[in-house]
């Protein structure tokens, strides 16, 4: 006799990143909302890769929406790559915008203070600091709907 699956607990925010839930109902507007507070705090979108596009056209495989957004804040990523060349490999920011099974809508930011701890440089300790203070105040922006204020 096969035992009855149970649902399985929600899982934590991995320690390489951290995330928030947002009201949201449409994906594509959502979309839009992170990426205009990703730019309140100074980051552009260089990247956006359609997951569940890619699923279906390369493996036939359906999906919930999501997407993995390449952020990027050009003079922070400036000096983290004056202070180590190599530090391109770790760049850009990823920012996950993604619908669970229940439609509910989730993003998820890559901790660039645990991802950049692969380095010893400290100006690159120094600038991952900074870029999470600033993702932190996107999250908190999605979060309360508010406006973010990098004057802060």
């Amino acid at each position: 006799m096969n035992p009855t699956p149970q649902a399985m607990p929600p899982q934590p925010a991995p320690a390489y990143g951290f995330q928030c839930e947002i009201d949201d109902k449409d994906f594509a507007q959502a979309v839009a909302r992170v990426t205009e507070a990703l730019k309140t705090e100074g980051f552009g979108v260089l990247t956006v890769i359609d997951i569940q596009a890619t699923m279906k056209a390369k493996l036939g495989i359906d999906g919930r929406p999501y997407y993995i957004l390449g952020a990027c804040n050009p003079p922070l990523a400036h000096r983290a790559l004056v202070a180590e060349p190599e530090i391109g490999l770790l760049l850009p920011c990823n920012v996950v915008v993604r619908e669970k099974d229940d439609g509910r809508l989730v993003v998820a930011f890559m901790d660039p203070v645990a991802v950049l701890q692969m380095t010893t440089h400290p100006e690159v300790a120094s600038v991952a600091h900074e870029v999470r203070v600033r993702l932190e105040r996107v999250k908190s922006a999605l979060v309360s709907g508010a406006p973010t204020d990098s004057r802060a």
